[in-house]
């Protein structure tokens, strides 16, 4: 299949505020996104609740922002009873905050091993268990979720969920209101991802995440590099998901404590401007 149309405008830029995390607080990137005319974000939690969700809300709404997505929920996996009970609690506020932001989405990145345990089996369990109970709110609520499926070395911590593959049985066995969220950095390795994006469709395809995969990488969290200055494909990959029928945002989101973090942020917004015009 050939690669995707070149891209013309910015029109579908989103900017996760991971990119200019160190830089910039959530008021700051609203400011900045909107002055430099982006058209969308992508907030973390802890930054909403740092500036308040209805102060964000509103800022969000009067700069003319669309929100692709909440970061996130998830993290599901419990060793004890009132550790379930307390994330559940928190992914409830979190589909509330996404609600109220109008996030076109909740990204769930679904947590990894509880402390001490080697059951990975009981880890998926527990992930598709949490979803389940959660699902029914999520609809009411009007907030699609979308799981996130990471790099494989995050198995143990972060998400023991890694393949597009999974995430979608997943999604087909949870029913209506899931799907995935296709970040390049965590799939781009994968053999069947063509095939599983193809298989996602327009239905569970509801957020695409763009960054590059540098060699060497020096952080395999924090050195994330600028689309362009890796080895993804990233207009290959693009092309598969608009293909499979998705014509929502591009949204860049880059943990770089080495690189971009420590450059002046307006900098770092114009280059992922230029960037998803010439290697997007």
């Amino acid at each position: 299949m050939s690669k995707a149309r070149p891209i013309t405008d910015h029109s579908r830029l989103s900017i996760n505020t991971a990119t200019t995390r160190a830089q910039w607080g959530l008021a700051e990137a609203i400011d900045g996104y909107a002055r430099a005319g982006v058209s969308g974000i992508s907030p973390w939690r802890d930054q909403i609740a740092e500036m308040g969700l209805a102060k964000a809300a509103r800022a969000i709404e009067e700069a003319g922002l669309t929100v692709t997505g909440v970061c996130r929920g998830g993290m599901f996996p419990w060793g004890s009873e009132q550790a379930r009970i307390e994330m559940l609690d928190d992914n409830r506020r979190a589909i509330e905050e996404a609600a109220t932001l109008k996030a076109q989405c909740l990204v769930l990145v679904v947590g990894g091993l509880p402390a001490g345990s080697k059951d990975l089996a009981g880890a998926h369990a527990m992930v598709e268990e949490a979803i389940s109970i959660l699902l029914l709110e999520a609809r009411a609520a009007g907030v699609p979720m979308a799981i996130e499926p990471l790099h494989p070395m995050y198995a143990a911590d972060r998400a023991c969920v890694n393949t597009m593959r999974h995430a979608l049985d997943i999604c087909e066995r949870a029913g209506e209101g899931i799907g995935v969220a296709v970040d390049v950095y965590h799939v781009w390795w994968d053999t069947e991802l063509q095939s599983q994006i193809r298989r996602a469709g327009r239905e569970r395809l509801l957020a695409f995440h763009i960054c590059d995969w540098l060699v060497p990488t020096r952080d395999l969290l924090l050195d994330r590099g600028m689309m362009g200055d890796g080895v993804i494909d990233i207009p290959l990959l693009r092309g598969w998901v608009e293909a499979a029928g998705y014509d929502g945002f591009h949204e860049v989101e880059i943990f770089s404590e080495l690189d971009w973090w420590k450059r002046d942020p307006d900098e770092v917004v114009k280059i992922c401007q230029d960037r998803c015009l010439t290697v997007v």
